[in-house]
């Protein structure tokens, strides 16, 4: 299992989510098997997403089309703010 772990600022939750569920990469067309989405206790603006994949080609394909397709469009994420950290996480135990 591979995990797609995303960490961003955003604007507004409510603004963010609506992007999110908008779904404009089709998660589950492109491998998603299960996602998560956590926000620390003490900061409302920022979100942690991860997004799991049965195989780590289609988590770095999903990482590359958010980078070109996705964070670089307002429109596609209005509320994002600053840069997402990423990694892609491969659990082992």
């Amino acid at each position: 299992m591979y995990t797609l772990h995303i960490e961003h600022g955003i604007r507004d939750f409510g603004l963010w989510k609506q992007a999110f569920d908008r779904d404009p990469l089709d998660r589950a067309a492109s491998g998603v098997v299960r996602h998560r989405i956590s926000r620390p206790v003490d900061d409302s603006h920022y979100v942690v997403v991860e997004l799991d994949f049965a195989n780590l080609n289609q988590a770095e394909e999903v990482l590359s089309n958010l980078q070109t397709k996705v964070w670089n469009s307002s429109a596609a994420s209005p509320a994002l703010h600053g840069a997402p950290q990423t990694r892609i996480l491969e659990t082992v135990g």
